[in-house]
């Protein structure tokens, strides 16, 4: 019986935090930690009424779920999330850095104040969340950072600062890698390409790209939501300093 459980919950008794979880690739992974035994908590900026209709659904499922608001474009309350989810589950295990903002518009029409958000989201909250996070996680934890395979290609013109951060999040991924090595916690990148969300609908403005990705078809958020759940779960315990692409084939 204790073998079946297992299997069917590889993640139980361990305790998650995943950052912009309300709502697209974010809530589908956390339903799917939710899902294989987790304890989830998750960060959430303006969508209120979705966070707390996923706590619910979590819930009513026999989960264990907790939304805490939180703006990643402050560190101070990135810390303090991860903070409130440690003494909420006494302990993590799990940080996902999946919150990202993301703008597309000529590089010359950037204002600086846009510039210091895209990157005080989609780089510094990760590197503030890490630092709260990592030396609380024992032998096993894992990160797994939510980066994009616009890192290695860019799709479109006027996405300069967004493909700079998501690269740079590449090169964090592998240099905490060998940082939080010895203490027993890996560190993974995990890259998105045509995902359909409410941000980007597969019928929405960008939707004729779909013909360069050779499954011709958008990905699926619950298709993130898995190779997240296998890259913290036990089996992906070799796995450290990566970046995997989940992009049909988009990125070859």
């Amino acid at each position: 019986m204790n073998s079946t459980s297992t299997m069917n919950k590889p993640l139980a008794g361990k305790k998650a935090l995943v950052t912009g979880g309300a709502r697209g690739i974010g809530a589908a992974i956390v339903k799917r930690l939710a899902g294989d035994g987790a304890s989830v908590a998750f960060t959430y900026v303006s969508a209120q009424s979705k966070a707390e209709e996923l706590v619910q659904e979590i819930k009513s499922a026999g989960g264990q779920a907790l939304a805490i608001h939180a703006d990643s474009a402050d560190v101070r309350a990135v810390k303090g999330a991860v903070e409130e989810a440690i003494q909420a589950f006494d302990g993590i295990d799990i940080l996902v850095n999946n919150a990202g903002v993301t703008m597309l518009k000529p590089y010359d029409q950037f204002t600086f104040e846009e510039f210091d958000q895209m990157v005080a989201v989609n780089l510094k909250a990760v590197f503030a969340a890490v630092q709260a996070a990592a030396p609380q996680m024992k032998q096993g934890g894992r990160v797994i950072n939510i980066g994009s395979v616009a890192a290695e290609r860019n799709p479109f013109p006027g996405n300069s600062l967004y493909v700079s951060t998501k690269a740079a999040i590449a090169g964090l991924t592998r240099g905490l890698a060998r940082d939080l090595a010895p203490q027993g916690v890996t560190v993974n990148n995990i890259q998105p390409g045509m995902i359909d969300t409410d941000m980007n609908p597969a019928n929405g403005p960008y939707a004729s790209a779909v013909k360069e990705i050779p499954l011709g078809r958008h990905g699926r958020a619950s298709e993130i939501a898995s190779m997240v759940a296998y890259i913290s779960s036990p089996e992906a315990g070799y796995i450290t300093g990566a970046s995997l692409n989940v992009d049909g084939g988009g990125s070859v």
